[in-house]
Order: C-alpha cells, then sequence, then structure tokens
C-alpha cells in the first residue's frame, strides 16, 4: 500500500484528471487553489516517483509525469484501510453514520441500494 500525503494527493489529483503533464503544468492547474511554489510541487513530484506512484517520460527538457496507481485503486485502498481502522472493517455504522447526521442524498441511497442488489444477486449465484 502507497502511503499519500494530504499534499502529495492534490499533486496526484490533478494527473488523475489529465496526463501526462510537466511539473510547470501542475504548478499551474495547483495555482487556483494552493499558493505553493515550483519547488514544492517540484519536490512532492520526486516523492511521488520514488514512491511508485508516479511515472514519468523525458521529452526533450522536460519531464511528463503520469499515474502508475488508478484513482479508483487508491481510493478503495484508502477506504478498505479506513473502514478497518475505525470501523474494525464493518461498513454499515459508517453508512449508518452518515445517515444520522443526514450526510446521504437520494443519489447516495440509489447507489448503496443498487450495490446491495448486486450483492445480493452474486450471493444466490455462489
Amino acid at each position: 500500500m502507497i502511503e499519500i500525503s494530504n499534499a502529495e494527493l492534490s499533486v496526484m489529483q490533478v494527473l488523475w484528471q489529465r496526463q501526462p503533464l510537466s511539473a510547470n503544468d501542475v504548478v499551474a492547474a495547483l495555482g487556483n487553489d494552493k499558493d505553493w511554489h515550483e519547488k514544492t510541487v517540484k519536490t512532492l513530484l520526486n516523492r511521488l516517483v520514488s514512491k511508485g506512484a508516479l511515472g514519468f517520460d523525458k521529452d526533450g527538457r522536460a519531464y511528463l509525469y503520469y499515474p502508475l496507481i488508478a484513482e479508483q485503486d487508491y481510493q478503495l485502498q484508502q477506504g478498505r484501510s479506513f473502514v478497518e481502522r475505525i470501523f474494525a472493517g464493518r461498513v454499515a455504522p459508517l453508512v449508518a453514520g452518515f445517515a444520522s447526521q443526514n450526510k446521504l442524498n437520494a443519489d447516495d441511497v440509489q447507489q448503496l441500494k443498487q450495490l446491495i442488489a448486486e450483492w445480493e444477486q452474486e450471493q444466490r449465484h455462489d
């Protein structure tokens, strides 16, 4: 499991949206949300390459960065880790907490119902 800091995650999110990008392109994309200097972004990019989360190709004098892990894979990994650590692996208390705080909207509820129906269908075929 690759550990990614919040700052590194900001860089990953830019690259999950558009890839490959140069360091300058990542700086420009983050410029609206973060007040980071170019050197900070380049440090984050190098860390992510070292961790195996990003790859790069040399294009003339520039390096073009791209993710080596899919956003959905990372989300699933982090979601599982969170549920294991906080809820002892049980999803129901997490969902119940959101439901009790009115943090679920109609689309969330519909998606949960669909996931449960698909799971029940799979269990019948096993």
